[in-house]
């Protein structure tokens, strides 16, 4: 079989209709050597499939499983399936559309060199498609114009890319039957029979090597038991912050109507990690830095921010811990509409069909609906770029706090608490730790000291670790230096009972070990058996009984190290009783040897 993974979108934006068909498709349809095609679908999120999977027939009798995955923030996302996805390839097909620039420059500076890092473990053959024809003019093939470099990707900066990856550059400027079969075609299949050819060679190569002595035949090695496996946990990044507003906990601004009969709650640091209208409302940019007039009147002509101004009580009608920022909504229809658009953006910001709805259901006159749902555009708009319905219907939308909350971590911006670790000073947002974190809920809604302290002193964390801890509260991801920094995340995410976060160190403690070479393993100065007593003592099963089956599977590398002595006896006799090779075959194996020597020491020809 013949495996290829193609990553990237060939449409012109990810709002554009998604029955036009794609590179993969159209050639596995349009070839004449593919035959029996079969369509699945992978998901790593209920209603988000990762990838779709293709499996057909090629040269009659050889299976091509096709892996296309049309979104790159699985690189962020889901780094563990990414890299399977690239590790198990034997072709690479990366594509884009040139007329979507934003996708390629987010590429190039986002994933290029994860892409890189990840294929120098592997020699894969790579392979860059440019789709389209440039919309603004004639396709340019010429790379030194720079006519279109605004709008479209130019030649040149494909060329430069397929350079960076050591890739084979193809223009292609319309999926049709010549762009297809004859030019893409004709070089992924030149690939396959490489691939093809590779393959046989090596099965050659091991078929001369399994030929043996038919008289006397040595000791067959089994392989050793299969290794635990560990299931990764689904984000609930979006549905921990909707929690947030749901419960109205950390509120720092209210919004209310002009007449105060309504009053809505909401959390600065989130409205502004997704709106420049709330950064120039709320002061952490200044119309100097926003330079969009639209912002900045549709802002001045919707709120109004009241200072030391008697307002009602909030909804609980207790007062609040943190002083709210008072905001009164000029708008009424705004006004009315003012909690659906809160639970869309607290939601993710990508069910713009059903904020459309719940908009018109409410207000019900059609032209004050349409001057809503303008206003929403402009709050989620990007200085100097006119967002469209397409826009808000996008996957891009999809990833919003991950990537927008990254601006405000380890910042004092908005900043309401700051932790002491290690005679450092670290910022951080209630709100944000109270959405993503129990413990630290129970912590500041509680009556405990932290509630009412603005400095919360962290012991047993490095600052290293506890940033580490941060970061993954604020963008649903981290990635650990190494194995050990992963366990101290490991033991931090249990402290404060982030179960996903120490899911995913496990994950990556278990990958690290498993990438390396028994060579290494056998010089190393990482104490395997500590790391399982660290494990056990932190309540990390899954990976204490992963550790347990390494150290048996690897037992003539770990029985000479001085820490094997330190096992327990119960987990010196689980070793024993599941290691590899086993005594039995070690047995076999030296009656073998001995009959091989005394063979060669009787020769039966003199």
């Amino acid at each position: 079989s013949v495996n290829i993974a193609a990553f990237g979108n060939e449409r012109d934006g990810p709002s554009e209709d998604n029955q036009q068909p794609s590179l993969i498709w159209s050639y596995l349809r349009r070839s004449a050597l593919i035959s029996e095609i079969d369509c699945s679908l992978s998901a790593s999120h209920v209603g988000n499939p990762a990838f779709t999977e293709y499996q057909a027939s090629v040269f009659g009798n050889v299976r091509l499983v096709v892996r296309d995955c049309p979104v790159w923030d699985i690189f962020d996302s889901d780094w563990y399936t990414s890299r399977s996805l690239i590790g198990g390839a034997d072709i690479i097909v990366i594509k884009y559309s040139v007329n979507d620039k934003t996708s390629f420059q987010e590429l190039k500076d986002s994933y290029v060199s994860m892409i890189k890092k990840t294929l120098n473990h592997c020699s894969v053959p790579v392979i860059i498609s440019a789709i389209g024809a440039r919309k603004n003019g004639v396709p340019c093939t010429c790379p030194l114009c720079t006519s279109d470099r605004r709008s479209c990707v130019t030649t040149a900066e494909g060329v430069q890319l397929s350079k960076e990856l050591g890739a084979t550059y193809l223009e292609l400027h319309a999926l049709n039957d010549f762009y297809i079969q004859k030019y893409f075609g004709g070089v992924l299949e030149y690939f396959v029979i490489q691939s093809l050819n590779q393959k046989s060679s090596e099965k050659m190569k091991k078929r001369k090597k399994t030929q043996k002595c038919h008289r006397v035949q040595p000791p067959q090695l089994e392989q050793p038991e299969k290794m635990p496996t560990l299931k990764g946990e689904a984000s609930h990044y979006n549905a921990d912050l909707h929690n947030l507003l749901c419960c109205c906990q950390c509120a720092d601004v209210a919004f209310y109507s002009e007449d105060f009969s309504t009053v809505v709650e909401a959390h600065k640091v989130i409205l502004c990690s997704v709106s420049h209208l709330f950064m120039l409302l709320f002061e952490v940019k200044t119309p100097t830095d926003i330079c969009d007039t639209s912002i900045m009147q549709t802002a001045q002509s919707l709120f109004t921010v009241e200072a030391n101004a008697a307002f009602p009580l909030a909804p609980s009608g207790i007062p609040p811990r943190i002083p709210l920022l008072r905001v009164v909504v000029k708008d009424s229809a705004f006004c009315s509409c003012l909690p659906d658009i809160l639970h869309f953006i607290y939601s993710g910001a990508f069910q713009w069909e059903r904020l459309e709805e719940d908009i018109k259901k409410k207000v019900k006159d059609p032209e004050k609906t349409e001057n809503v749902l303008e206003k929403v555009k402009c709050i989620l708009t990007t200085p100097g770029k006119l967002n469209t319905t397409k826009d808000c219907r996008s996957q891009q939308m999809k990833q919003l706090y991950n990537t927008s909350l990254r601006l405000f971590f380890n910042t004092s911006v908005l900043a309401d608490v700051i932790f002491k670790v290690q005679d450092a000073t670290v910022p951080a947002h209630r709100a944000v730790l109270v959405a993503r974190c129990e413990v630290m809920a129970a912590m500041f809604n509680g009556n405990y000291l932290e509630a009412n302290s603005i400095l919360v002193p962290v012991y047993g964390v490095s600052k290293d670790t506890f940033l580490s801890f941060l970061e993954y509260l604020y963008t649903d991801s981290c990635c650990p230096a190494g194995i050990l920094q992963a366990m101290s995340l490991l033991i931090c995410a249990e402290m404060y009972q982030v179960m996903r976060l120490q899911h995913i160190c496990e994950l990556y403690i278990i990958t690290q070990l498993q990438s390396m070479p028994s060579r290494e393993l056998a010089s190393t100065s990482l104490s395997i058996v500590s790391l399982l007593k660290k494990a056990k003592f932190h309540n990390s099963d899954c990976l204490s009984t992963w550790l347990l089956h390494f150290i048996a599977t690897n037992y003539l590398i770990f029985s000479q190290k001085p820490e094997f002595q330190d096992l327990s006896v119960e987990e010196r006799n689980f070793v024993e009783m599941h290691r590899w090779p086993s005594n039995l075959y070690l047995k076999q194996l030296a009656d073998y040897r001995n009959y091989i020597h005394s063979q060669k020491c009787h020769c039966t020809v003199m």
